[in-house]
């Protein structure tokens, strides 16, 4: 297999000023994202945040409107928070509007019950509602007609039309937890966790493959992938003081947070990165961690010292 090198960004820290300063920061950023080699978007999906965060949904439908070449995706969807048969369809027609160019992944959410009693949906049945979502998501996308009897959901003859572009749909699923591995083996197209050590991706991807192995089934080698927080400067010191307040906070612990972040020169980001590759990732989400009118520049920047080697690789 030739394996496909990608680098997509997820947005930093929003402006949180006037809308109309969002707005127009957000047309501005997709726009760079559109013009450079910057692979694709990805939005997160959260109910509980003390900042701005854009609902992948309805984000990425203006993101299919503005752009021709750049690809998106949720990072990741929720899937318990939703009817699995209306992601279906909203996943699909935004594939359809796109020609192809949605990716979709799907986890199980973050440790937050106050997320879960929001959506109606109980806390301790996340895991498993995530599994029974995506064999209908799946089968919606595949199938002219869905009957479906689960434990949460029933379908009686079901259709989603229009069909996506991308026959079959690839769907990824996040997460760092073993559940996850065994979820994106047993179910999934790939696996994408965060804040994860390249260590520690190095057994994932070995543990995911396995679990895909025992149910009979294959990721395909180039679906494996991460994200990275970075932040472009000659000087480490630097990055990282720019950094260090927009990193969320009681996700890792430090050592886990320096061995998964990339605070320096284009060099070290792309070192990580090749940290990574040699444990079996091929497409990576990087996140600018800096003050949001530094975003656009640091993204250019990405764009211009980092991205075209690594896609050309």
């Amino acid at each position: 297999m030739q394996i496909k090198y990608r680098i997509g960004i997820m947005p930093g820290p929003w402006p949180g000023g006037p809308p109309s300063e969002g707005v127009d920061f957000f047309w501005r950023l997709i726009d760079v994202c559109e013009r450079t080699e910057i692979d694709s978007i990805w939005f997160s999906d959260r109910l509980l945040s003390p900042l701005p965060v854009l609902e992948p949904m309805t984000t990425m439908a203006a993101v299919a409107a503005r752009t021709r070449r750049l690809k998106f995706g949720p990072s990741v969807l929720i899937a318990p928070f939703r009817s699995p048969v209306l992601a279906a369809r909203q996943l699909a027609m935004l594939d359809y509007l796109s020609g192809g160019r949605v990716l979709p992944a799907v986890g199980i959410g973050v440790e937050q019950e106050r997320e879960f009693l929001a959506a109606g949906v109980p806390f301790r049945e996340r895991g498993r509602r995530t599994d029974e979502a995506i064999q209908v998501m799946r089968r919606c996308w595949e199938e002219p007609e869905v009957t479906f009897a689960g434990e949460f959901w029933r379908l009686e003859r079901i259709t989603v039309l229009p069909r996506p572009v991308q026959q079959p749909m690839p769907l990824w699923v996040g997460g760092n937890s073993e559940a996850a591995m065994r979820r994106a083996g047993r179910m999934g197209d790939g696996w994408i966790p965060s804040f994860i050590t390249p260590d520690q991706f190095r057994v994932g991807v070995d543990k995911t493959l396995t679990f895909a192995a025992e149910a009979g089934r294959e990721v395909p080698g180039d679906h494996f992938g991460t994200l990275v927080n970075f932040c472009l400067d000659s000087d480490p010191a630097v990055a990282r003081a720019i950094a260090l307040p927009f990193i969320p906070r009681g996700r890792v612990d430090a050592p886990t947070l320096d061995a998964c972040t990339a605070f320096g020169p284009a060099a070290l980001v792309s070192e990580r990165l090749e940290q990574y590759v040699q444990g079996g990732g091929s497409k990576f989400v990087l996140r600018p961690m800096c003050p949001p009118e530094r975003m656009l520049e640091q993204l250019e920047r990405l764009a211009a010292d980092v991205i075209p080697a690594f896609h050309n690789r």
